[in-house]
């Protein structure tokens, strides 16, 4: 997929969310691979690749998601992070979201250079359940990120954040089910609570999918296609905008730059009722999809 940037693969599981990891079982399936054995990947420059005319084929704008096969503040990538945060820095006209269950690390893993925050880079952490979010949230709000946000996923129990979010530093929220192996039950009570937080303090919601097993008015479904589970989050309606999360990008000058040259997502016409769509990277135009690109 053209919106991750994955440096490093293979994590180690350290709470509830990880039970049931999707790279462990999808490692496991498809190459036979242990998910704990940690390295550093071939596309470790991948925001920095070029075309044969010396263009970047990352655009200034997108939204790159970094780490989804592992954890960016992992312990056993340490000696890589000083060369990924040195990427984002040249890539400045990039945006970067980074995911991590590991918030008490962050402190002591950031660049010489940080100050308060780079620009184009989009702190997330993960909060399972409620006893996750009181751990991690208020680490997450007291450390220098421009832009924060917290993703429920997999959503395993009921959370409650709206404490957190009076604070005004969380700009956007995520929730989605659990896939996989084993996946444990994602009830849509739960997603309707932290949607009502979220329009409250008018921040962006985003339900991307119902997970195998969802639970609605009482009743226990099961669904195994995940592009089905996009389709039922996006038409149970609770998606929200909210305020508008600006990034101040800037190119290789120090200069920022003019919204009107920055990259701008399209999408095709089966994208339409997709639950992802609201913090969709847009399409990557690999040529694997039929659809038309429809103005959405």
């Amino acid at each position: 997929m053209h919106d991750i940037w994955n440096p490093w693969h293979g994590c180690k599981k350290i709470s509830e969310g990880c039970k049931n990891c999707y790279m462990f079982y999808l490692d496991y399936v498809r190459a036979n691979k242990d998910g704990s054995v940690i390295y550093k990947t071939k596309g470790f420059n991948y925001p920095l690749s070029k075309d044969r005319y010396g263009n970047y084929k990352v655009k200034s704008g997108e939204m790159i998601r970094v780490c989804m096969n592992s954890d960016f503040f992992l312990e056993e990538a340490d000696i890589w992070r000083d060369d990924a945060w040195r990427i984002m820095k040249i890539r400045s006209d990039v945006k970067f979201f980074l995911l991590t269950k590991r918030p008490e690390r962050v402190l002591k893993c950031l660049p010489l250079d940080w100050g308060d925050g780079y620009d184009n880079v989009f702190f997330n952490v993960t909060c399972e359940n409620q006893m996750r979010a009181d751990e991690r949230i208020p680490i997450l709000l007291e450390l220098s990120f421009k832009h924060k946000g917290i993703m429920c996923a997999p959503f395993i129990g009921r959370v409650s954040i709206e404490k957190y979010l009076e604070s005004g530093k969380i700009e956007q929220v995520i929730c989605g089910g659990e896939n996989y192996g084993g996946a444990r039950e994602c009830n849509f009570d739960w997603v309707k609570l932290l949607r009502e937080e979220c329009v409250k303090y008018n921040v962006r919601f985003c339900f991307i999918e119902t997970g195998t097993k969802f639970i609605k008015d009482n009743r226990l479904y099961t669904i195994n296609s995940k592009r089905l589970q996009s389709k039922m989050a996006y038409r149970s309606l609770v998606n929200y905008r909210g305020r508008d999360i600006i990034f101040k990008l800037k190119d290789g000058y120090g200069r920022e730059i003019d919204d009107k040259y920055l990259y701008k997502p399209h999408y095709r016409d089966n994208c339409v009722e997709c639950g992802s769509r609201l913090v969709c990277n847009g399409c990557s135009d690999c040529g694997k999809c039929k659809g038309k690109i429809v103005d959405i």
